[in-house]
């Protein structure tokens, strides 16, 4: 079917559904093909559930007559080129975020800021690929005045694909690390494949926010792009780290409820933001203070005596870093549990060590270690070290702590926090 006849039937129902365990009555059911199933045999099914249409690639699914089976050439291509249709509408300004580490803290940050003056439309959680970027635009309501994209990727090629589809007129890296280091060929293909939304926005004449402390993303700038400089000691200087950061933003005491000094390049980019779409400090203080961490992203909870710091939405080499750098700052009795980092590819085993040495420098009472990669790298060192975290809960709570603070970092696939 042509995309704009596509579109015309979008725009009655103005819903769609890839589940069909949670069809939405009403909706477009977009029959997306992945590693363990076919959408196209669902069909049938959700239409019985109340789906209006679906768009389907297998025409064997088709039921002869019934005008309610689009098919198509490529489902996932018609999703994305439906919602780079329905963004060629929109006259509002749309903020593209990616980078290697942060993005859905900074995103969260952003939109807080952002939604004190305009009616602001974020990428929920992190759906953040190739089927979220588009679901994320086409969700997008018509009284919205800003949008927000964030944008992930594990291999070259997928944020400039993003970028075709959102067409951001802004953009912005939160840094570059060794994230999906497997996919991206290395450090080296991490800085080509995230800076594809640099170029990107050169070649469309879009402006990028950029922290000029960040040598590493000031080397991947474009000639002749557009610029929003920011320095984070500049915006603000930090008052105190502990148990939450307390800042001083433009002589203005700002306390948040975020842990970990990694944030405040964060902080910094929602108040450049804020400050450039022309909103009050007030407001940008408001935003910032009221913004609450979950889903395991920086949280902070009381359990009994102990103090648990939950960093274990994900890990890579440069996040754990930062996360156990930071959490030795902190003044009491420490514990430290990890979880392997996943997406390394070739550079687990030598990533894994490199973690190991960093946690046996510092003065943890405890350290605990989760998964296959910390066990192979550990042997014959410091720490205790289990291959999943069922085996790793049954000693964790036979330790009985009292009044320890304690920090979880790992990978999603490990989920250190079912320690707890």
């Amino acid at each position: 079917m042509d995309i704009e006849l596509l579109y015309t039937v979008w725009l009655e129902a103005r819903a769609i559904s890839t589940d069909s365990r949670k069809i939405v009555v009403g909706s477009i059911f977009f029959a997306l093909r992945g590693g363990r199933f076919d959408g196209n045999t669902f069909a049938a099914q959700a239409l019985e559930l109340g789906a209006s249409y679906v768009v389907v690639d297998d025409e064997s699914v088709v039921v002869s007559g019934d005008k309610r089976y689009i098919v198509v050439e490529d489902v996932l291509t018609s999703l994305q080129q439906l919602a780079n249709k329905h963004r060629s509408t929109l006259s509002i300004p749309v903020l593209a975020l990616t980078g290697s580490n942060g993005k859905t803290t900074t995103k969260e940050l952003a939109r807080n800021v952002l939604s004190k003056k305009f009616k602001t439309h974020a990428t929920e959680g992190n759906l953040n690929n190739h089927i979220g970027v588009p679901l994320t635009i086409l969700s997008t309501p018509d009284d919205a005045q800003f949008l927000i994209v964030e944008m992930g990727a594990n291999h070259q090629g997928e944020i400039d694909l993003l970028c075709q589809i959102a067409a951001p007129n802004y953009g912005m890296i939160t840094n570059i690390g060794k994230a999906h280091l497997e996919g991206f060929g290395g450090v080296e293909g991490i800085k080509k494949g995230k800076s594809e939304m640099y170029r990107y926005l050169a070649q469309h004449g879009g402006k990028i926010f950029i922290n000029s402390d960040d040598n590493v993303l000031m080397s991947l700038l474009p000639e002749k792009v557009k610029t929003i400089q920011y320095e984070v000691q500049t915006l603000l200087n930090l008052i105190d780290a502990e148990p939450t950061l307390k800042l001083d933003y433009r002589n203005v005491q700002v306390t948040t409820q975020l842990y970990g000094t990694y944030n405040l390049p964060n902080i910094a980019f929602a108040i450049c933001v804020g400050e450039y779409f022309g909103l009050e400090q007030a407001e940008i203080i408001e935003a910032i203070s009221e913004y609450t961490p979950d889903n395991n992203r920086s949280q902070i909870l009381k359990i009994d005596t102990n103090i648990i710091i939950k960093d274990a939405y994900n890990a890579n080499p440069s996040s754990m870093v930062l996360s156990i750098e930071s959490f030795s700052k902190i003044l009491g009795p420490k514990v430290v549990v990890l979880g392997d980092m996943l997406e390394l590819g070739e550079y687990a085993p030598s990533e894994h060590q490199k973690i190991i040495d960093l946690v046996n420098d510092k003065d943890f009472i405890d350290v605990i270690f989760i998964g296959h990669q910390f066990c192979s790298a550990g042997m014959g060192k410091r720490g205790n070290y289990f291959e999943n975290t069922d085996l790793a809960r049954l000693y964790f709570h036979t330790k009985n702590y009292k009044n320890i603070t304690i920090l979880l970092k790992g990978s999603r696939g490990i989920s250190v926090e079912k320690i707890l």
